[in-house]
This record gives C-alpha cells, sequence and structure tokens, in this order.
C-alpha cells in the first residue's frame, strides 16, 4: 500500500520526540566527557532507536519516529548541520516560563544552503529497521532559521536574501527527504507564537519587526518552501509555544494569526496546542476553509505524567466539531516528549501511557 492511500496525519498521532532512553543519556555523558567516540555513541543510538521502535509498536504508535534520540534539540542540531549555519555556545540562554535553558544556539557564518546532511541517513535507518510501518520525519520549519539564528549582517545585510535562501535550502532538504523514501514530513515552528500575544508583539517590535508583516513572511517561507512538495509526500506543521523541561516559552490564542494558519498555508495537517488555557479557544478553527486540510489536538499534555479525565477530553473534541468537521480532527499530545534531550518531567511508562490513552480516545471518538 502506498502513503497516497493512507490518510495522514493519522486519527491518532504524536508530535514526534520521545524521552531519551537511560542507555542513551549515559553514552551522551560518557561522549561529552571523552570516555566514548563518535562511533561508540552512534553504536549506542542505533540500538536505542531500533528498541524505541519496537516499543512505538507495541503501543499501538501508528507513525514511527525515532523520538529525535540523535539530538540535543529539536532545532539547532538540524538547522546548524546547513550550510552557513554554525552551532555554538552562548552567554546565556533561553528564557522559558521559570527557568533559562542551557546556553546554545546557532548563528549565520555564510550563505545557506542544503548539500549534505546527515539527518538524511538518520532517516534511511529509521526506515530500514521500521519494516512496513509508516516513519514521520520532524525538522525544524524555514521560519526558524530566520527567526532564532543569529544574523550576520556582512553576510545577508538584506533580510529577504536570507529568507530566499532559507526558502531555496529547504526546497532541496523536502526532496532529500523524499528521495530518501520519505512520505510523511512534520515542521516544527515555534515562530508563530511571537504572534499570539501583545508580549510577543512588542518582542518583534523591539527587534523593529512590524508584527502584521512577520505574519506574512512566516506565512510566506512556508509555503514557497513548499511550492515544489512532491505529490506523494504529506507534510503537516507542528506549531508550539516552546517545551524545555516541561516549561512553556509563551503563552496566547491563535486569533490573531488564525486566518493565514487556519486559511492561508498549503500543508497537509497542523498540530495544534490545545492542552491548557494558554491556547486559547478553539472559535480560530473557525477559519478552516479547505476539507482536506487535518487539524490535530493537542489536548493530552507531554509536560507531565497525569492522565487527563477522559471524558472531558471527547468533550473537548465534540466542542471543537462545532467549527471543523469531525471527520477532519485528530488527536495526539500536545508536543513531544522530549523536546531537548533534558526531557520533559514524566516517567517513560507515563509516557507510553499518554499515547495509549490517546489511541484509546480516538478508537472511541472515531470507531
Amino acid at each position: 500500500m502506498t502513503v497516497k492511500n493512507i490518510t495522514l496525519p493519522f486519527r491518532y498521532d504524536h508530535v514526534g520526540s520521545l524521552l531519551r532512553s537511560a542507555n542513551l543519556v549515559k553514552a551522551r555523558e560518557q561522549f561529552n566527557a571523552g570516555a566514548i567516540t563518535a562511533e561508540e555513541l552512534t553504536n549506542v543510538e542505533n540500538s536505542e532507536i531500533i528498541r524505541l521502535i519496537e516499543k512505538q509498536k507495541e503501543n499501538g504508535v501508528l507513525a514511527v519516529t525515532d523520538g529525535e534520540f540523535r539530538r540535543s534539540w529539536w532545532h539547532f542540531d538540524f538547522l546548524g548541520g546547513l550550510d552557513g549555519v554554525e552551532y555554538y555556545e552562548k552567554e546565556t540562554g533561553l528564557n522559558f516560563h521559570k527557568m533559562e535553558t542551557r546556553k546554545e544556539g546557532i548563528r549565520i557564518v555564510g550563505k545557506i544552503d542544503f548539500t549534505a546532511h546527515p539527518f538524511i541517513e538518520h532517516f534511511q535507518f529509521l526506515k530500514e529497521h521500521a519494516g512496513e510501518k509508516i516513519v514521520k520525519q520532524t525538522i525544524p520549519s524555514p521560519n526558524m532559521l530566520v527567526y532564532r539564528a543569529d544574523l550576520n549582517e556582512e553576510i545577508y545585510s538584506d533580510r529577504k536574501a536570507l529568507q530566499q535562501d532559507t526558502v531555496k535550502a529547504y526546497q532541496k532538504a523536502i526532496q532529500a527527504f523524499y528521495d530518501a523514501g520519505c512520505r510523511y514530513l512534520q515542521l516544527d515552528d515555534t515562530a508563530w507564537a511571537d504572534l499570539f500575544s501583545p508580549e510577543g508583539h512588542e518582542k518583534l517590535r523591539a527587534k523593529g519587526l512590524d508584527p502584521a508583516e512577520e505574519l506574512k513572511v512566516m506565512q510566506s517561507m512556508i509555503n514557497e518552501s513548499l511550492a515544489h512538495k512532491p505529490e506523494w509526500l504529506t507534510v503537516t506543521m507542528h506549531i508550539c509555544r516552546g517545551n524545555y523541561k516541561s516549561n512553556y516559552f509563551s503563552s496566547g490564542g491563535y486569533d490573531y494569526a488564525s486566518e493565514v494558519i487556519f486559511g492561508g498555508l498549503d500543508v497537509d495537517g497542523l498540530f495544534l496546542e490545545f492542552d491548557d488555557e494558554r491556547s486559547g479557544s478553539f472559535e480560530p478553527l473557525k477559519f478552516v476553509n479547505r476539507k482536506d486540510l487535518k487539524i490535530v489536538l493537542g489536548l493530552i499534555t507531554s509536560k507531565s505524567g497525569e492522565l487527563e479525565d477522559k471524558e472531558k477530553v471527547k468533550a473537548r473534541i465534540q466542542e471543537a466539531a462545532k467549527y471543523v468537521s469531525l471527520d477532519q480532527l485528530c488527536l495526539s499530545p500536545q508536543c513531544g516528549f522530549s523536546s531537548t534531550e533534558e526531557g520533559n518531567i514524566l516517567s517513560e511508562e507515563q509516557q507510553w501511557a499518554k499515547l495509549r490513552f490517546v489511541k484509546e480516545i480516538a478508537d472511541e471518538i472515531w470507531q
């Protein structure tokens, strides 16, 4: 069966990252301390990813990922592998709610391009060992480079030139993943969250950016990157407000950007945070104007191990169905369980219980 005959995203799905295993954590610590080689670390990653694939199958996961086990960050590892981008240690980390992240980031050091990238081999390993299962590749969206990299005006004095080169690099990346056998690709994006609150607007203005114009930029970055998307490739986007050790980066509903997000993006599906009041109401879903656009409701939190009230979750799905046909809706956790290698504050068994819970609810709603 080809992926074209399968409706993606699946009715019960997940965002992608999973808690790092104890063996992997130990191996990475040993590698950072110089106690094992890069090859030895890769061998551990390989064995743990193979184990993870089987755990996903055992727990009913339909879209298998590698859990982002080879990454330290959900975005910097991929972006730092692009031509013209450097991963480096910063003086300060990102300011999340009640905490600061590790002091790492990316900066522009040359012209942006996509040639060789280790993520292609990482995907091929996943696909080889997943068997007949559908595999999902997750990468940060092109917006993440434009909005999160430290810029260099000597290389890009014109911001539009940076945007254009980033789009071209992403077009190459998307084709490269497709040529490697990828048929389900997810773009992860926190840049949209800057548009969701007055505080986010102030942050943009402090950089000399106008929120209304940046809304257009974010839309064009996505749509232009997908302009030559192969017909048989499903591309979704996960919109996030930050996820680091069970903490968040920002708050705010989708309202300001809702007409663009729900009515103006050329993606096949949207993974959306709706696990608490920080994400606002379902009303912005009224702008969904395509019957083929899948809306994945992130009603199950990945930030804690406690299971939600099933009936309340089912009621919220029905509430969302007032704005979008129930047939277009899907269910997932609101984010990954380990957007960075530190992971969220819950156990592996609680993680699997969450994913089984998503399947259980979906089976009851869409039986």
